[in-house]
This record gives structure tokens, C-alpha cells and sequence, in this order.
């Protein structure tokens, strides 16, 4: 029985290292992290319960796959409540094959934290934010398509 035991915690504790650890960080967090003037930053703002933000996850994966490599990074903010972070939020997001990186967002006042990221922002998500720190910024609320940010992306960066 106790070999038993053993095997299984291996095999959880291989299972979970290959999952991406998701990180708890703040508002300011996030804006640090995307902040270097030589990258072009695609930050999306979802949660596991909003059935657009679910639906467009896939485009993410579009287009991490065609920026892979190139000054371009995408950084998904979960707004999941509490009580699915992080085991909740790291289940869901390897059962659905998610490349970019991904992170939840501690803070919890909407009226402290917006402010921070967008001052347009409502609120509402799913909400994709492309910034090249000093030269770009274009927040869109709403449901997004790869090719459309793609378009905007490529523009940014002069293709």
C-alpha cells in the first residue's frame, strides 16, 4: 500500500510540474512586467466563468504561435474570484491548452485596479490591452479575433 502511495504522489507531483505555475500579481505587477519599450505586449483580462472570454481563448493560442520568437508577448490576466486561485484557474487552463503565460490578478477593488490598467476601461470582459510601452496603446473591451489583433500588432511592429 505504501508503494502504492508513492507511485501516485510521483505521478501528481510530474503532472503538476509540467502545468504552468500561475502566479498571483497586483495591478502594478502587471503593468511592471509589461514595461519594456522594445516588446509589443498583448495582455488580455478573462475569467473562467465569462463564457466570451472562454470562447475567444482560442485566438490567444493563434497568436502566440505566430508571434513565437519574435519581440511580441501575451500575457493573460485571469479576474477569477479567490476561491479558484490557483488550482481551480491551473486545472481549467491546462485542460484547455493554453501557451501564453498567464497570471491572476490579486487585486480585488475594480476601483483601484482600473484605473492602473486602462482609464477607458468599464470594466467589462473579456478586454485585450496592446501597448508598446512609450509609443502605442490600444485598449479594446469586448470579444476580439487573432487577425484583428494581428493586424494591429503587425502594424505596430512595421510589417
Amino acid at each position: 500500500m505504501k508503494k502504492l502511495f508513492f507511485v501516485f504522489a510521483i505521478l501528481l507531483g510530474a503532472q503538476q510540474a509540467g502545468a504552468q505555475q500561475i502566479k498571483a500579481v497586483s495591478a502594478d505587477g502587471i503593468m511592471h512586467k509589461t514595461s519594456s519599450s522594445d516588446t509589443v505586449y498583448i495582455i488580455n483580462f478573462w475569467a473562467t466563468w465569462c463564457m466570451p472570454c472562454v470562447q475567444e481563448l482560442p485566438e490567444f493560442n493563434t497568436l502566440y504561435d505566430r508571434y513565437k520568437g519574435k519581440a511580441v508577448k501575451i500575457l493573460m490576466v485571469s479576474l477569477d474570484f479567490k476561491d479558484a486561485y490557483p488550482y481551480k484557474l491551473a486545472s481549467f487552463w491546462e485542460r484547455k491548452r493554453m501557451s501564453p503565460e498567464t497570471v491572476w490578478l490579486s487585486d480585488t477593488d475594480p476601483n483601484s485596479f482600473i484605473p492602473k490598467i486602462e482609464d477607458k476601461w468599464q470594466g467589462s470582459i473579456p478586454a485585450t490591452l496592446i501597448i508598446k510601452p512609450g509609443t502605442f496603446r490600444k485598449f479594446i473591451e469586448g470579444q476580439i479575433e487573432a487577425k484583428q489583433v494581428a493586424g494591429i500588432v503587425d502594424d505596430v511592429l512595421g510589417h
